[in-house]
């Protein structure tokens, strides 16, 4: 498996020369500052190779190219957001870089109340807590509809932990909620986001499954064309969030994605860590029967709650079996190194992680710690070399 490690670029203040010291062979990065919807141009992109190269990496994953709004939900004219999609997918696979990571999370990426939640020993990890994400949408949105989404002693908690909260309380949870949406955009207070939510009107499970399947049909032709392959990232939390459907939750749900447009071009973004928030999926039996889809990995743990709520795990803790996942990956690889694939190897990178030691004194992206990944990497390598003996 390739070893790799996700960088935010110049919006990241860990250094290449400090990954490269982790041991990751390959950087998965994206151009954050470029507004969604926009080409990502070929000379953005080249400077951006050549910088990762001349560091010591390949840069052959990009995470993510975001896919706009509007197209989420089929709104308007669509053509020019369509033809920028496909221009800025030639732009990439002329630098080599032949997989793209993408989600189709309507309005919110990856979700959580807490980005500080305490570990024992002194470290912390990301959290989300049902409670605080209930109040947030009864009592701070005003959606009143979502008593119906969690379980009733969930609501009387969350009516108990607003009264309680201050406004400072009450500010960290919006800005917790917001840290997940990746680069520098589309960040939102609560007058804007009940305002976005009202785009999203009428808009049910089925209306952005036809979505998605018309933006397949849009872009994978030219993934067939130029040899990449498309990489959906599951949702995270793998339920729906502020009443808006998300449909890449489980197994089910990617057995709809792939029969929808049927090709290896359209594939998945293995990430144990979202897959495994949920009680009703087996991680690694969904990474076997959809193994020959898996373009990329995001190997991470959660402990899960009964109320829906889960934290971040250590990487071999938590409730996924990380070494039986590994194993599932592994065979996958042999299987496409027996039938003649130069390009056998799974990219996969260590997923968020605890903040450890000195880096509660730096400022870093929200989950992606240095000394918490390093830690992730060391015991991910460690499993790859017990398992297969190297």
């Amino acid at each position: 498996m390739i070893e790799s490690w996700r960088w935010y670029g110049d919006l990241d203040n860990i250094s290449l020369s400090e990954i490269s010291q982790t041991g990751a062979r390959a950087i998965v990065t994206a151009l954050h500052e470029i507004p969604y919807g926009e080409v990502w141009p070929a000379q953005a992109i080249a400077a951006r190779k050549a910088r990762i190269k001349a560091a010591g990496f390949d840069w052959t994953v990009v995470e993510s190219l975001p896919v706009h709004e509007a197209i989420k939900r089929g709104e308007g004219d669509l053509s020019r957001l369509f033809a920028n999609y496909r221009q800025s997918m030639a732009n990439l696979a002329a630098q080599g870089v032949d997989t793209i990571c993408y989600n189709f999370m309507p309005l919110l990426d990856w979700t959580r109340t807490d980005l500080a939640a305490p570990v024992a020993g002194g470290a912390t990890c990301l959290r989300f807590d049902a409670v605080r994400m209930c109040a947030f949408e009864l009592h701070m949105l005003g959606r009143q509809d979502a008593a119906n989404d969690y379980a009733q002693d969930v609501v009387v908690k969350a009516d108990a932990w607003y009264q309680a909260s201050s406004e400072e309380d009450r500010s960290a949870l919006l800005a917790a909620i917001m840290a997940g949406i990746p680069g520098a955009f589309d960040r939102y207070d609560i007058a804007g986001l009940r305002q976005e939510l009202l785009a999203y009107q009428g808009i049910g499970r089925d209306e952005i499954r036809t979505n998605f399947k018309r933006f397949l049909d849009e872009v994978g032709p030219t993934a067939e064309e130029l040899g990449l392959r498309l990489a959906v990232h599951p949702d995270d939390p793998p339920r729906n969030i502020l009443g808006l459907p998300r449909i890449v939750s489980g197994g089910g749900d990617l057995a709809w994605l792939f029969s929808a447009y049927d090709s290896v071009a359209n594939g998945l973004t293995l990430c144990s860590g979202s897959l495994g928030a949920s009680a009703k999926n087996d991680v690694p039996e969904i990474a076997a029967k959809f193994a020959d889809r898996i373009h990329f990995a995001h190997l991470r743990n959660v402990a899960k709650e009964p109320d829906g709520s889960f934290e971040e795990a250590a990487h071999l803790d938590g409730d996924t079996d990380m070494v039986a996942l590994i194993r599932v990956l592994l065979a996958e690889q042999e299987r496409r190194k027996r039938a003649g694939r130069e390009d056998h190897l799974i990219p996969f990178r260590p997923d968020h992680g605890h903040v450890l030691l000195s880096d509660h004194c730096r400022e870093l992206v929200a989950g992606y710690p240095l000394i918490g990944r390093l830690r992730g990497l060391a015991e991910l390598r460690g499993v790859i070399r017990g398992v297969t003996g190297a």
